[in-house]
């Protein structure tokens, strides 16, 4: 068994980040098991304005870390079933609904296992789906230790998910053949009974799946929208393409930056005020990671430009316009500059001139 090879290529800086969206979960979990903001608080992409941001990635560490404190407070069978009953549709962004809007839950779960890189870490994490006869298995590989109980609980909730959002898909309660979870078998497992709906589980397995009837994977899925799939597909690869990993001062400046030219607020000022210091400390800062203001400006511009020239039938008139140009001849000087070409031959070939922009 082998990871969807179709899956796209995930960015080598978001190696290490998750979404979000998942840093969010992990946060609602502490809560609900009352743990005291003061030991997480201080993890980098827990600040509100980064949780609330869809296009940040916040360090994989953060979530490891609070679900280290999690399994603390309860057992790990106890924080996968939180983690899990807390996770409605949605939570989880757009990957959620490649679950829910395929043609059938099966192959949802396809468009789940190509995409998961816009939610986890794929250096730690991966899933695939395998069909053997008559059944479907859904495969979750973490590569933390087996005796690590946050793990356990990462991959026992991974599970709950998987199995949540197929019987979303399906709109009825979907009962696994039998569910494998990479853990050592705890003293009771009621919580997980009650989380996949069966009393078959085994533990102690070198891969975490969970198995379905493929009758009931492949039965139509009551909502699915025709079309629908291949535009979220997309939209969880734009996310991802635009995504800030947050690792650092410097990612959490660019985070602002990408925030403020979407607010149509960039200034010097203004990223002063969302870094809380002043601007010549603004100034002095990216002086010490070696960069200015205006190249990281430029950087989000160029970025925009080339992702709305391959992703948009807009004008270059009006991506000029949406990225602070003075006009189309403004734009074509600096797409020379960049990729040594013009604005309509990077159009039609489909990614800039020799893969990069140009360095001088």
């Amino acid at each position: 068994m082998v990871p969807n090879a179709h899956a796209p290529v995930v960015p080598n800086a978001h190696q290490g980040t998750t979404s979000s969206a998942l840093t969010r979960l992990n946060v609602n979990t502490a809560r609900l098991l009352g743990i005291p903001p003061a030991g997480y608080a201080h993890l980098l992409g827990v600040a509100p304005e980064h949780l609330d941001d869809d296009l940040c990635r916040p360090p994989a560490l953060t979530s490891i870390r609070i679900a280290e404190l999690a399994t603390v407070h309860a057992h790990w069978t106890e924080v996968a079933g939180v983690m899990t009953r807390q996770s409605g549709i949605g939570s989880l962004g757009v990957w959620d609904y490649l679950f829910t809007s395929a043609p059938t839950p099966l192959e949802g779960a396809r468009d789940a296992s190509a995409h998961v890189a816009a939610v986890v870490d794929t250096g730690t994490d991966s899933l695939w789906v395998t069909e053997e006869g008559d059944e479907v298995t859904i495969s979750h590989l973490n590569e933390a230790d087996l005796t690590h109980e946050a793990a356990c609980a990462v991959r026992a909730c991974a599970l709950g998910l998987y199995h949540r959002r197929l019987s979303e898909a399906a709109q009825r309660a979907l009962v696994p053949v039998r569910v494998s979870l990479a853990a050592g078998t705890p003293a009771r497992h009621d919580a997980l009974t009650e989380l996949y709906g069966t009393r078959s589980i085994d533990f102690e397995a070198p891969v975490s799946s969970i198995t379905f009837r493929a009758e009931d994977l492949n039965a139509p899925s009551p909502h699915a929208q025709p079309g629908l799939s291949g535009v979220l597909r997309r939209h969880a690869e734009q996310t991802l393409a635009s995504a800030v990993p947050l690792r650092n001062w410097l990612d959490l400046f660019r985070a602002a930056v990408v925030s403020l030219h979407a607010e149509g607020t960039l200034t010097l000022s203004a990223a002063a005020r969302r870094m809380a210091i002043s601007t010549r400390t603004l100034q002095r800062r990216l002086d010490e990671h070696g960069t200015t203001w205006s190249i990281e400006v430029e950087t989000v511009r160029r970025e925009q430009i080339t992702r709305l020239l391959h992703g948009t039938d807009l004008s270059i008139d009006a991506i000029a316009a949406r990225s602070d140009y003075a006009d189309a001849r403004a734009l074509r000087r600096a797409v020379q500059r960049w990729y040594n070409t013009t604005p309509a031959a990077l159009r039609r070939s489909g990614h800039p001139h020799g893969g990069a922009p140009r360095t001088a």
